[in-house]
């Protein structure tokens, strides 16, 4: 039985981990993201500016519901805290990588 090779298997596997653990954390990134910039394109517009360009205007003027617009700003704010998350996580896996 060698003694020494039971560290650089261990070393491998956590290292296989850690790149897992960047792609999900990378991917869930690039969905809130979309998602989030989705969410701020729907928000009712409060006078002039890129909510009219893309119709903001029309729906401000049908009396769109207070409910919606609140319930918007909710998932808007759970994908800020989301996409926030990762980041940081994102910037603490860059900063204790040990790969390069």
């Amino acid at each position: 039985m060698q003694v020494g090779s039971a560290a650089p298997r261990h070393r491998e596997e956590n290292e296989k981990t850690v790149t897992a653990v960047r792609i999900t954390l990378q991917v869930l990134l690039v969905i809130t993201s979309l998602i989030l910039t989705l969410f701020i394109l729907l928000h009712k517009g409060r006078g002039g500016g890129l909510s009219d360009m893309f119709g903001g205007g029309m729906s401000a003027n049908l009396g769109s519901s207070g409910v919606a617009e609140r319930n918007l700003n909710r998932f808007t704010v759970a994908v800020v805290v989301v996409w926030s998350t990762v980041v940081v996580l994102l910037g603490i896996l860059a900063r204790f990588d040990t790969t390069t």
